[in-house]
Protein backbone atom coordinates (compact mmCIF):
# COMPACT_ATOMS: atom_id res chain seq x y z
CA UNK A 1 0.00 0.00 0.00
CA UNK A 2 1.06 3.31 -0.95
CA UNK A 3 -0.17 6.37 0.99
CA UNK A 4 -0.07 9.88 -0.96
CA UNK A 5 0.04 13.11 0.55
CA UNK A 6 -2.87 15.28 2.36
CA UNK A 7 -4.90 18.49 2.20
CA UNK A 8 -6.68 20.58 5.06
CA UNK A 9 -11.10 20.68 5.08
CA UNK A 10 -10.97 23.56 2.85
CA UNK A 11 -8.89 22.00 -0.22
CA UNK A 12 -9.83 23.06 -4.06
CA UNK A 13 -12.91 22.26 -5.56
CA UNK A 14 -14.59 20.58 -2.46
CA UNK A 15 -18.10 20.19 -2.70
CA UNK A 16 -18.12 19.54 1.01
CA UNK A 17 -21.01 16.59 0.33
CA UNK A 18 -18.44 14.11 1.71
CA UNK A 19 -16.24 17.10 3.73
CA UNK A 20 -14.83 14.50 6.61
CA UNK A 21 -15.37 11.64 5.59
CA UNK A 22 -13.50 8.44 4.56
CA UNK A 23 -14.27 6.50 1.88
CA UNK A 24 -13.07 2.81 -0.04
CA UNK A 25 -13.61 2.63 -3.55
CA UNK A 26 -12.92 -0.62 -5.17
CA UNK A 27 -12.54 -1.22 -8.61
CA UNK A 28 -11.05 2.71 -8.89
CA UNK A 29 -8.47 1.85 -11.63
CA UNK A 30 -10.86 2.86 -14.67
CA UNK A 31 -14.36 3.84 -15.66
CA UNK A 32 -16.56 4.14 -13.29
CA UNK A 33 -14.74 3.68 -10.08
CA UNK A 34 -11.57 6.26 -11.48
CA UNK A 35 -14.49 8.93 -12.06
CA UNK A 36 -15.75 8.05 -8.26
CA UNK A 37 -12.62 8.67 -6.76
CA UNK A 38 -12.29 12.15 -8.44
CA UNK A 39 -16.20 13.12 -7.58
CA UNK A 40 -15.66 11.60 -4.23
CA UNK A 41 -12.50 13.87 -3.35
CA UNK A 42 -14.10 16.93 -4.78
CA UNK A 43 -16.60 16.89 -2.34
CA UNK A 44 -14.25 16.25 0.57
CA UNK A 45 -13.55 12.73 1.27
CA UNK A 46 -10.66 11.35 2.15
CA UNK A 47 -10.46 8.33 -0.31
CA UNK A 48 -8.73 4.96 -0.55
CA UNK A 49 -8.42 3.16 -3.88
CA UNK A 50 -8.58 -0.46 -4.34
CA UNK A 51 -7.93 -2.70 -7.63
CA UNK A 52 -5.72 -4.68 -9.49
CA UNK A 53 -3.51 -2.28 -10.87
CA UNK A 54 -0.74 -0.48 -9.07
CA UNK A 55 0.26 1.65 -12.21
CA UNK A 56 -3.20 2.73 -12.87
CA UNK A 57 -4.21 3.22 -8.90
CA UNK A 58 -1.11 5.52 -8.20
CA UNK A 59 -1.75 7.51 -11.71
CA UNK A 60 -5.02 8.81 -10.32
CA UNK A 61 -4.11 8.82 -6.85
CA UNK A 62 -1.14 10.96 -7.58
CA UNK A 63 -3.49 13.37 -9.83
CA UNK A 64 -5.73 14.17 -6.81
CA UNK A 65 -3.19 14.89 -4.44
CA UNK A 66 -1.29 17.05 -6.54
CA UNK A 67 -5.26 18.46 -6.41
CA UNK A 68 -4.70 19.16 -2.86
CA UNK A 69 -6.72 15.89 -1.66
CA UNK A 70 -6.38 13.24 0.45
CA UNK A 71 -5.34 10.01 -1.11
CA UNK A 72 -4.09 6.33 -0.87
CA UNK A 73 -4.35 3.10 -2.53
CA UNK A 74 -3.65 -0.27 -2.02
CA UNK A 75 -3.84 -2.86 -4.57
CA UNK A 76 -5.44 -6.60 -4.48
CA UNK A 77 -8.17 -8.95 -6.29
CA UNK A 78 -11.69 -8.56 -5.29
CA UNK A 79 -12.10 -12.30 -5.69
CA UNK A 80 -9.55 -12.81 -2.69
CA UNK A 81 -10.88 -12.65 0.60
CA UNK A 82 -7.36 -11.84 2.41
CA UNK A 83 -6.76 -8.88 -0.39
CA UNK A 84 -10.45 -7.76 0.61
CA UNK A 85 -9.56 -7.85 4.12
CA UNK A 86 -6.29 -5.57 3.33
CA UNK A 87 -8.33 -3.05 1.39
CA UNK A 88 -10.00 -2.00 4.62
CA UNK A 89 -8.11 -2.57 7.07
CA UNK A 90 -5.50 -0.40 5.10
CA UNK A 91 -8.07 2.50 5.09
CA UNK A 92 -8.12 2.30 8.57
CA UNK A 93 -4.42 2.46 9.04
CA UNK A 94 -4.07 4.65 6.97
CA UNK A 95 -7.94 7.33 7.27
CA UNK A 96 -8.81 6.37 11.15
CA UNK A 97 -12.07 4.96 10.22
CA UNK A 98 -14.08 3.51 7.10
CA UNK A 99 -17.19 6.21 6.61
CA UNK A 100 -18.46 4.86 3.41
CA UNK A 101 -17.67 2.08 0.66
CA UNK A 102 -18.12 2.25 -3.41
CA UNK A 103 -17.99 -0.96 -4.45
CA UNK A 104 -17.63 -0.98 -8.13
CA UNK A 105 -15.08 -3.64 -9.06
CA UNK A 106 -16.67 -5.96 -11.43
CA UNK A 107 -16.30 -7.99 -14.66
CA UNK A 108 -18.79 -8.66 -17.79
CA UNK A 109 -19.26 -11.81 -20.53
CA UNK A 110 -20.85 -11.78 -23.52
CA UNK A 111 -23.21 -14.74 -24.52
CA UNK A 112 -26.48 -16.56 -24.21
CA UNK A 113 -26.98 -18.59 -21.35
CA UNK A 114 -26.18 -21.69 -23.26
CA UNK A 115 -22.84 -20.23 -25.17
CA UNK A 116 -21.17 -19.20 -21.65
CA UNK A 117 -18.34 -22.07 -20.91
CA UNK A 118 -18.60 -23.24 -16.81
CA UNK A 119 -14.75 -21.51 -16.74
CA UNK A 120 -16.18 -18.20 -17.31
CA UNK A 121 -19.21 -18.64 -15.49
CA UNK A 122 -17.35 -19.12 -12.47
CA UNK A 123 -14.75 -16.25 -12.90
CA UNK A 124 -18.14 -13.93 -13.35
CA UNK A 125 -19.33 -15.21 -10.12
CA UNK A 126 -16.32 -14.98 -8.10
CA UNK A 127 -15.70 -11.85 -9.41
CA UNK A 128 -19.06 -10.39 -9.23
CA UNK A 129 -20.80 -12.16 -6.69
CA UNK A 130 -18.21 -13.23 -4.46
CA UNK A 131 -16.45 -10.07 -4.44
CA UNK A 132 -19.27 -8.21 -4.19
CA UNK A 133 -19.90 -10.63 -0.79
CA UNK A 134 -16.62 -10.24 0.62
CA UNK A 135 -16.55 -6.05 0.58
CA UNK A 136 -19.87 -6.07 2.22
CA UNK A 137 -18.39 -8.59 4.67
CA UNK A 138 -15.50 -6.57 5.28
CA UNK A 139 -16.64 -3.39 5.30
CA UNK A 140 -19.37 -4.15 7.57
CA UNK A 141 -17.13 -5.91 9.92
CA UNK A 142 -15.52 -2.26 10.61
CA UNK A 143 -18.91 -0.38 10.56
CA UNK A 144 -20.45 -2.33 12.78
CA UNK A 145 -17.77 -1.43 15.61
CA UNK A 146 -18.71 2.14 14.65
CA UNK A 147 -22.32 1.66 14.58
CA UNK A 148 -22.30 3.89 11.39
CA UNK A 149 -21.38 3.97 7.68
CA UNK A 150 -23.02 3.95 4.31
CA UNK A 151 -22.05 1.74 1.39
CA UNK A 152 -23.05 1.53 -2.21
CA UNK A 153 -22.67 -0.96 -4.26
CA UNK A 154 -23.24 -0.99 -8.37
CA UNK A 155 -25.18 -3.19 -9.96
CA UNK A 156 -27.08 -2.29 -13.63
CA UNK A 157 -30.01 -2.28 -15.61
CA UNK A 158 -29.47 -5.85 -16.28
CA UNK A 159 -29.82 -6.97 -12.69
CA UNK A 160 -33.67 -5.57 -12.88
CA UNK A 161 -34.36 -6.75 -16.09
CA UNK A 162 -33.50 -9.24 -19.06
CA UNK A 163 -32.29 -9.15 -22.41
CA UNK A 164 -30.30 -11.25 -24.57
CA UNK A 165 -26.87 -11.67 -25.36
CA UNK A 166 -25.51 -11.59 -21.13
CA UNK A 167 -27.46 -13.58 -19.08
CA UNK A 168 -24.84 -15.00 -17.26
CA UNK A 169 -23.64 -11.37 -16.31
CA UNK A 170 -26.93 -10.38 -15.76
CA UNK A 171 -27.55 -13.16 -13.40
CA UNK A 172 -24.63 -11.80 -11.10
CA UNK A 173 -26.01 -8.00 -11.45
CA UNK A 174 -29.33 -9.80 -9.69
CA UNK A 175 -27.48 -11.20 -6.91
CA UNK A 176 -25.74 -7.84 -6.02
CA UNK A 177 -29.51 -6.19 -5.82
CA UNK A 178 -30.13 -9.06 -3.43
CA UNK A 179 -27.07 -8.95 -1.03
CA UNK A 180 -27.45 -5.01 -1.44
CA UNK A 181 -31.16 -5.54 0.20
CA UNK A 182 -30.27 -8.49 2.71
CA UNK A 183 -27.44 -6.20 3.77
CA UNK A 184 -29.48 -3.34 4.33
CA UNK A 185 -32.05 -5.68 6.55
CA UNK A 186 -28.70 -6.90 8.19
CA UNK A 187 -27.14 -3.61 9.34
CA UNK A 188 -29.55 -1.08 9.35
CA UNK A 189 -30.20 -1.92 13.19
CA UNK A 190 -26.58 -0.38 13.90
CA UNK A 191 -26.96 2.71 11.80
CA UNK A 192 -25.43 1.12 8.25
CA UNK A 193 -27.31 2.45 5.63
CA UNK A 194 -26.75 -0.05 2.32
CA UNK A 195 -27.95 0.87 -1.46
CA UNK A 196 -27.57 -0.03 -4.89
CA UNK A 197 -26.92 2.10 -7.89
CA UNK A 198 -28.11 0.33 -11.37
CA UNK A 199 -26.09 2.18 -14.31
CA UNK A 200 -27.43 2.28 -17.66
CA UNK A 201 -25.22 2.31 -21.09
CA UNK A 202 -22.67 4.51 -19.62
CA UNK A 203 -19.64 5.69 -21.79
CA UNK A 204 -16.73 3.43 -20.52
CA UNK A 205 -14.39 0.77 -23.04
CA UNK A 206 -17.13 -2.02 -21.22
CA UNK A 207 -19.80 -0.41 -23.20
CA UNK A 208 -17.57 -0.44 -26.35
CA UNK A 209 -16.89 -4.19 -25.52
CA UNK A 210 -20.28 -4.92 -25.93
CA UNK A 211 -21.53 -3.19 -29.38
CA UNK A 212 -22.46 -5.75 -31.44
CA UNK A 213 -23.55 -8.41 -28.62
CA UNK A 214 -26.30 -6.24 -26.97
CA UNK A 215 -29.37 -7.19 -29.75
CA UNK A 216 -29.63 -4.62 -31.78
CA UNK A 217 -26.39 -2.67 -30.28
CA UNK A 218 -25.54 -0.12 -28.30
CA UNK A 219 -26.52 2.52 -30.07
CA UNK A 220 -30.24 1.14 -30.41
CA UNK A 221 -30.03 1.18 -26.58
CA UNK A 222 -29.11 5.11 -26.69
CA UNK A 223 -31.74 5.66 -28.81
CA UNK A 224 -34.04 3.80 -27.05
CA UNK A 225 -33.04 6.00 -23.30
CA UNK A 226 -35.31 8.80 -22.90
CA UNK A 227 -32.91 11.08 -22.42
CA UNK A 228 -31.22 9.99 -26.02
CA UNK A 229 -27.29 10.05 -24.37
CA UNK A 230 -25.25 7.39 -22.55
CA UNK A 231 -24.49 8.60 -19.44
CA UNK A 232 -21.06 8.90 -17.46
CA UNK A 233 -19.07 7.55 -14.98
CA UNK A 234 -19.02 11.00 -13.15
CA UNK A 235 -22.97 10.84 -13.43
CA UNK A 236 -23.12 7.63 -11.88
CA UNK A 237 -20.33 8.53 -9.39
CA UNK A 238 -22.25 12.07 -8.59
CA UNK A 239 -25.28 9.56 -7.33
CA UNK A 240 -23.61 7.30 -5.30
CA UNK A 241 -21.51 10.27 -3.93
CA UNK A 242 -25.37 11.43 -2.80
CA UNK A 243 -26.16 8.07 -1.36
CA UNK A 244 -22.90 8.03 0.49
CA UNK A 245 -23.83 11.61 1.93
CA UNK A 246 -25.77 12.68 5.27
CA UNK A 247 -28.17 14.14 3.03
CA UNK A 248 -29.54 10.68 2.14
CA UNK A 249 -29.58 9.50 5.69
CA UNK A 250 -33.05 7.94 5.57
CA UNK A 251 -32.56 5.61 2.35
CA UNK A 252 -31.38 2.13 2.55
CA UNK A 253 -32.45 -1.04 0.34
CA UNK A 254 -32.96 1.03 -2.60
CA UNK A 255 -32.30 0.23 -6.05
CA UNK A 256 -31.51 3.97 -7.98
CA UNK A 257 -31.15 3.50 -11.85
CA UNK A 258 -28.96 5.63 -13.31
CA UNK A 259 -29.65 5.14 -17.06
CA UNK A 260 -31.41 8.19 -18.78
CA UNK A 261 -34.87 6.61 -17.82
CA UNK A 262 -34.42 3.22 -19.53
CA UNK A 263 -35.80 1.89 -17.04
CA UNK A 264 -38.83 3.55 -16.97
Amino acid sequence: MKEESTMDENAQGSTGLLNGKVVLIVGASTGIGADAARVFARAGASVMLAARSETLLKAIADELTADGHKAAFVVGDISVGADVARFVDETVATFGRLDGAFNNAGITQSGRIDEVSEEDFDRLMAVNVKGMWLCLREELRVMRVQQSGAIVNVSSVGGVRGSSGFGAYQATKHAVIGLTRTAAHDSGPEGIRVNVVAPGPILTSMLVKTDGVIPPGVQARIAATPLRKAGTGAEVAETAAWLLSDRASHISGVVLPVDGGFTA
